[in-house]
């Protein structure tokens, strides 16, 4: 008796429910943003300069929760596993974001500075390694008092390469008001920076910052192609030199 064939079904790709809904979210509530922004232009109008003050709280917390479901949905992401084989090079990606704070931080008047580089990389994409680590200055950056500084040090060590913020203040003197956020954007950044392989610590370091260590890359293996052609030609060479030796 010759057995049926037994095929094996693929399962279906789960849809991305959450992703959809916080998608979905975010558009009535742009919508509405766009609504109290024009209330207001006009109430501002009418009442020769002074606003509804009861226009200006609603779009203060509609542009609180567009914010929030931002968060949640990168947050989201972060939980997603990458797709596709990525390799970013972390000090120039960390110049970047310190290029992108350096406007922010002299607002606030505080100081930002980095010092050292690095070639060691992450499998994680270039614009999801920049979130993270703007995520993870940032909030140190709002820590500090005006005339503070941040102090960035980057080196590259034998088993990779270490990444220390460092300020006058850390994490936890953030406003009670701000702090829910800054610990969404912190947890997001370690998501996707211990996700990529690195081991982050923030908040529990002295100087009142955060150490982030990135392990040395491993070399990757020649393509099977490449190996196929070096065995081949190796045993040639050997063939060549004793004829009992079949050739590949």
């Amino acid at each position: 008796m010759i057995a049926s064939p037994h095929f094996v079904s693929q399962p279906a790709r789960r849809p991305d429910v959450l992703g959809e809904l916080l998608h979905s979210l975010s558009q009535p509530l742009t919508s509405l943003q766009c609504s109290l922004e024009l209330s207001l232009v006009l109430s501002l109008e009418k009442g020769g300069g002074h606003q509804d003050e009861s226009v200006a709280l609603a779009l203060q917390h509609t542009e609180e929760v567009i914010g929030m479901i931002r968060l949640m949905r990168e947050y989201h992401e972060a939980e997603q596993p990458a797709q596709g084989a990525f390799s970013t090079v972390l000090g120039p990606a960390l110049r970047s974001v310190v290029e992108d704070l350096s406007s922010i931080a002299a607002v606030r008047g505080v100081g930002l500075h980095l010092t050292g580089t690095a070639m060691a990389t992450l499998p994680v994409a270039e614009s999801r390694l920049r979130l993270a680590l703007q995520y993870l200055i940032a909030p140190l950056i709002d820590a500090q008092p005006v005339g503070g500084e941040v102090v960035l040090s980057l080196r590259e060590e034998a088993r990779g390469a270490v990444l220390r913020g460092e300020g006058e203040r850390g994490y936890r003197a953030l406003s009670e008001s701000t702090l829910t956020l800054r610990r969404v954007r912190l947890a997001i950044a370690g998501r996707v920076l211990e996700g990529a392989g690195a081991s982050l610590v923030a908040g529990q370091v002295d100087g009142a910052g955060f150490v982030l260590r990135v392990p040395q890359s491993r070399p990757q293996r020649l393509k099977p192609l490449v190996e196929r052609e070096a065995v081949t030609a190796a045993v040639n060479r050997c063939a060549t030199q004793n004829q009992r030796l079949p050739q590949l």
